[in-house]
This record gives C-alpha cells, structure tokens and sequence, in this order.
C-alpha cells in the first residue's frame, strides 16, 4: 500500500440535514475508503514538520485548500454546521497500516464510525496541571473534583491529544509540534488539552510544560482511548507493533531528529490519538487514531477542520446582526 493518509467519512444520521457523500466516497457496506496518493506529500510534510511554512501558508488563506489536501476532503468538511444538537458528519482517520514481517503479522484494525457524543459527554476527568502561564504553580497543588468532559467544551470548542506515554519519545514529539500552534488555536477560538491514561506524578512533571503548556487531564477509566477503539481500548506489542512496523521506525526517527528526551516509565502499549469537538453538543468533528506507534494527526488538518469554527460562527454572527438590523429597520 502507498504511503498516504486514510480519512473516513460518515454520514452518521440523515436527520442531520446533510446531503449525500460525494460519489468518490460512495462504497460498498464494509468496503473501506482510501484517500488517492495526493496526500502522500502530507505525510512527507509532517515527517519534517518541526519547519512548519506549510503550515503558516495554510493558516494565511484559510480559505484555501493546500496541495496536499484531497478535494474530496475539503468538500466534506464544508458541510459541518455548529449548532447544539447537531450530529456531525465526523471524519474518522489513521495512517495506512503497512505489511509487518513481510505480511505475516496483521496490524490491529481500527474502527471506521467516529466515536457518538453519549460515549464521551459524561466522562469522568480529573486535571492535573492547569494552562501554562509565567509565574504559575507548575502542578495543581490539591487534588482537584473530577468534573464531566462536557465541562470543557461547554462555551468553546477543543483540540484533545490523548497520550499513549508522555515520557515517550514520540508522544512528546507530537504534543510539543502541536502545542507550538497554540496562537493559531487561540485566534481560532480552540482550547488544547492534553488526556493520560495513567498518573505517575514525576512523568507529569516531565512532561508539562516542556513539552506541552497546556492543561493535562486524567482519564483514570481510560474512556477517550476506549472511544477511539469504538469501546475497547487499541493495543499493540512493542516487537509486532514496533520492530516489525517500518511506518512506526520512521514515526521514531522523526521524533528522535527532533532531539526529545525519553524515558521508559509507564503503560505504552496503549494506542492514542486525537478528538476534535465542537461547542456545546455538537459531537465529534474528527477522531484520529494512532494506529501505529508515533503516528500524530497532520497539523494542517487539524487547523483547517478548526477554521470551519471559527467561520461557521462568524457566519452565524453576521446572520445575527442581519436579522437585528431589519427588526430595527421594522420597527
């Protein structure tokens, strides 16, 4: 299989007032979907992703799709609509799995539907470290309440990495390549988390804010990586996973060419990923899976799924003012 980037649409409910997929997308039941080898160059992109000028011309023309981007894609993320109560027609995406062991060990399959709303809303998460700031308290010094997730993205929407390790080399790589466009994320209106699945104090300490600023949150249920395996959790063996997986090596020496400290301390058997989740309930706009060690959503994707926020409530706004106008005009 080429090197590429696998994105799955799913119009989840025709309630929804969403039209039909595009016919490049229009498929036999079961039979999976492959974005065309155009996005080769945007997997090449994120393996040298520390120099980000495609990234910075992206952010310039929101508007405009990049040539790494499949048209198909940006067809289907024009039609998010931000409003409380709406399904998305979410995309669901992973790296291609390639042959392990000369194709005698299989990669663990995935799920295709995005995860629903009632799996993550009422989450139990404790945080652990608030949003960086100088002068701040490096850690939360009393255990604070567990709240629902819903909390979090209450009034605006939020980017959530979860973290297969944080003193892994390569999860440590992704969460600082992604806290780094933090200025973007805020003038699009995004929070960043950070979700662990395990709590050892020293790795937290280790890993905020170095590599990530922004506030981390514990998932003692292991709830968000049970939703992004569709209700149990991604597992993979370091000898199938890693040795055998030459996508998973090249995952690595990205990382390791990025000259990130590691440790070994911890549960990393646990596969990651990334949520992207609108305001309110809205649901999940885009679930990324890391279905090999180190893989990380591409960041141009993510502030482009992002964009559509920020221009779908600006639409909104401008209508608002619309209407007022010609009630004022009325009266």
């Amino acid at each position: 299989m080429k090197r590429g980037h696998i994105a799955r649409f799913m119009d989840r409910t025709s309630a929804c007032g969403i039209g039909p997929l595009p016919a490049s997308y229009s498929l036999p039941a079961r039979k999976r979907s492959t974005i065309p080898s155009r996005n080769n160059s945007m997997y090449k992109s994120e393996l040298s992703s520390v120099n980000s000028r495609k990234l910075q011309s992206v952010t310039k023309s929101p508007g405009r799709s990049s040539a790494g981007y499949d048209l198909s894609l940006e067809q289907s993320k024009a039609t998010f609509k931000i409003k409380d109560g709406h399904v998305y027609k979410g995309i669901v995406a992973a790296m291609p799995a390639e042959p392990r062991a000369c194709g005698c060990v299989q990669p663990p399959e995935i799920v295709e539907d995005v995860a629903p709303y009632s799996s993550i809303e009422n989450i139990s998460i404790q945080k652990l470290t608030p949003e960086y700031k100088i002068g701040v308290e490096r850690l939360v010094k009393t255990s604070t309440p567990p709240m629902k997730a819903s909390e979090l993205w209450r009034e605006k929407p939020a980017i959530l990495l979860c973290i297969r390790r944080p003193g892994c080399i390569m999860c440590r790589a992704e969460a600082h390549q992604l806290y780094t466009k933090k200025p973007i994320f805020d003038a699009l209106g995004v929070q960043l988390f950070a979700v662990l699945h395990e709590h050892i104090e020293s790795e937290v300490k280790d890993f905020w804010p170095r590599y990530w600023g922004g506030a981390v949150l514990f998932d003692r249920g292991m709830e968000f990586f049970k939703a992004l395996g569709g209700g149990k959790l991604l597992k993979d063996k370091f000898i199938s996973g890693f040795l055998f997986n030459p996508r998973a090596i090249a995952n690595y020496k990205r990382a390791k060419a990025m000259e990130v400290d590691q440790n070994f301390k911890g549960e990393g058997e646990i596969k990651g990923g990334l949520f992207i989740v609108g305001k309110g309930k809205s649901g999940v706009a885009y679930q990324f899976i890391e279905r090999n060690f180190g893989d990380w959503a591409p960041t141009a994707e993510v502030v482009e799924i992002c964009t559509h926020f920020q221009n779908q409530q600006r639409s909104q706004f401008e209508s608002t003012n619309s209407i007022q106008g010609e009630e004022q005009v009325g009266f």
